[in-house]
């Protein structure tokens, strides 16, 4: 899969970078996956499957980095978007994001986009759902 990070949201982007250059996303599952909707992952605190996994706790999870300010834009969430997760607040993005699987508008300036799947959505599109 190959996610083209945009410029709308560059501390976002940057932070997404980092942690893949130094490997902190290597082996991480998708916690959440929902039919329709979207797939999560990200928790590279809890999320790793070959290194300390703790299933009930991923998702809960970021990276030692500060949490990230909201970097809202006009860009819509559409198919193969992608976002940032985050808490309640807005402020709250840290190393998980998500993968949409359809479009959803509701989602439209309410979190940060930080680019978008131009290759390989039809892996996406087989992770298992649950």
């Amino acid at each position: 899969v190959v996610i083209e990070l945009n410029d709308k949201a560059p501390k976002h982007a940057e932070r997404i970078k980092e942690l893949a250059a130094a490997g902190e996303y290597d082996n991480v599952a998708f916690h959440r996956v929902i039919e329709g909707f979207m797939a999560q992952t990200g928790d590279v605190q809890y999320g790793d499957m070959e290194n300390g996994y703790q299933p009930q706790a991923a998702g809960t999870g970021g990276s030692s980095k500060p949490d990230l300010p909201a970097e809202f834009s006009d860009v819509p969430f559409e198919r193969g978007t992608v976002g940032m997760a985050r808490a309640q607040d807005p402020n709250s993005a840290n190393s998980q994001f998500f993968i949409m699987f359809a479009p959803g508008d509701f989602l439209n300036g309410q979190y940060t986009v930080v680019g978008k799947v131009v290759s390989g959505m039809e892996n996406v599109d087989k992770i298992k759902r649950g």
